[in-house]
């Protein structure tokens, strides 16, 4: 029960969070710096397995060990140092590889991703210890 809760906390505030930033907050600044790089058609399923598996990342590597000791803090850090690598990871390989890749774009996705992946990280450690 403790890492269904855990998984669904992580789940739920990454994805709701995620959408309101990239359909709301900042859908022109994405569309306007990678508007020739944008598909005619969305990919549904690689949407869906990114969300659906990068939340296992956020409670395997940050919200089990913070819960083992005892630290929100420790969710937080650790979620947002998981958050800033795997969005570097995606961010500069593009910028290595890609013609025309923003480093604004870049720059800003990256700061996302840590900032994101430590909010889900903390709530899914508050979540869990509710639950236990």
């Amino acid at each position: 029960m403790g890492l269904a809760v855990q998984y669904g906390s992580a789940f739920a505030i990454f994805v709701a969070v995620d959408l309101v930033w990239l359909g709301l907050v900042a859908k022109s600044f994405y569309h306007r710096e990678l508007s020739a790089l944008i598909a005619d058609k969305f990919n549904l399923w690689a949407a869906a397995a990114f969300y659906l598996l990068y939340p296992v990342g956020i409670v395997g590597f940050a919200v089990v060990p913070a819960l083992a000791a005892g630290s929100a803090l420790y969710a937080v850090g650790v979620g947002a140092a998981l958050g800033f690598f795997a969005y570097a990871t995606y961010d500069l390989t593009n910028l290595a590889t890609l013609r025309n890749w923003p480093l604004k774009l870049t720059i800003v996705d990256m700061l996302w991703g840590t900032v994101l992946t430590a909010l889900a990280s903390g709530a899914a450690f508050y979540a869990g210890r509710m639950a236990t």
